[in-house]
């Protein structure tokens, strides 16, 4: 019901990021691979302007993202996504079934962490955000879109009355699911405010944190540094 607004966030999340050609970038749960994709459109672009044609190719190679999602299922939607965009035989992505709590990457092994629409369904975001800090490299960016809460009382009361009136009955309407629309206005209410969420960032180790509301706090970006 938000697919066009879900584009814009995910491309200003990717902005946010600066990919570059040859890095190594973890996406989790994203399964169904629109970060991953975004992430290595921005590379190959990057990569045509700035390089000639061998050393494109040479960091072609080079460049991975892995993509980890806990479901199976989510991760063959993003492989057949892959292939109907023609880049299902690219070295450069890479699927995995895994758990953001318990990751089995190497320590200080990706330059990039992304996570977009996840970290509110984990039970423990503690060790999710220690395993995105385990991962990284130094100078290794973490960044985290979800849905968050809206920072205008007059929109907050619109937006309140719209998440608990409005969505579950369109849940049940559109895809007959009220339960699980239901869940989704629930589990944002218990997510961390923005300055709650950003001092649970800083205790995982990382710096320069900050964050980004869009739409008046609908959603943000959350960003730490491994320093």
């Amino acid at each position: 019901m938000s697919g066009g607004l879900h584009r814009l966030w995910k491309e200003r999340l990717v902005s946010k990021l600066s990919p570059f050609p040859g890095m190594k970038h973890l996406d989790v749960a994203g399964g169904t691979g629109d970060v991953a994709f975004r992430i290595l459109e921005t590379i190959n672009s990057v990569s045509r302007r700035a390089t000639e044609d061998t050393l494109e190719d040479d960091l072609h190679e080079e460049t991975q993202i892995y993509v980890c999602d806990i479901n199976p299922n989510m991760l063959n939607v993003g492989r057949k996504r892959a292939q109907e965009r023609g880049l299902g035989d690219l070295g450069s992505l890479v699927w995995v079934e895994g758990d953001a709590e318990k990751l089995t990457f190497e320590d200080n092994s990706m330059d990039g962490y992304t996570i977009a629409f996840g970290i509110r369904n984990v039970t423990h975001m503690e060790k999710v955000l220690a395993e995105a800090y385990r991962v990284l490299k130094k100078g290794g960016r973490f960044l985290c879109l979800e849905l968050s809460h809206v920072d205008t009382p007059v929109f907050k009361q619109l937006y309140d009355y719209y998440s608990f009136s409005i969505i579950p009955v369109l849940g049940e309407l559109v895809a007959g699911d009220r339960d699980s629309y239901q869940y989704l206005v629930e589990s944002v209410r218990r997510f961390p405010p923005q300055e709650v969420f950003a001092t649970m960032i800083v205790d995982a180790g990382f710096r320069k944190v900050e964050y980004e509301n869009l739409v008046g706090g609908v959603v943000a970006i959350h960003s730490g540094l491994k320093i």
